[in-house]
């Protein structure tokens, strides 16, 4: 009798190119000075900088056709401290997969 081996089928890379973007649903306080174009900025409930996000609950500097922002290199600090595949970013992510279903 042969047995067949086993080989463990790895899970998808967790990269920003295959993510809905959950993070950019997150309310994001503006706390350092990066540059953020000011159509992007609002003032939340305490008088705080915030990146604006539509009536749809998404980060306004979005492209919804990409999913990719469109401000990246002036993007806010918590925005590039976020790092994909954290803990963090994986409870966003699978947050949003009921989301689609």
């Amino acid at each position: 009798m042969k047995t067949i081996p086993h080989t463990q089928i790895a899970e998808p890379a967790v990269t920003c190119s295959t993510c809905s973007a959950c993070c950019c649903q997150l309310e994001v306080m503006l706390i350092t000075e990066t540059g953020v174009p000011e159509r992007f900025i609002d003032t939340d409930d305490w008088g705080g900088e915030v990146m604006l996000r539509l009536d749809d609950g998404w980060c306004a500097a979005l492209d919804r056709n990409t999913m990719m922002c469109t401000i990246y290199e002036k993007r806010p600090l918590i925005c590039r401290e976020f790092e994909t595949g954290s803990p963090e970013c994986l409870e966003e992510r699978q947050g949003i997969v009921s989301v689609y279903r």
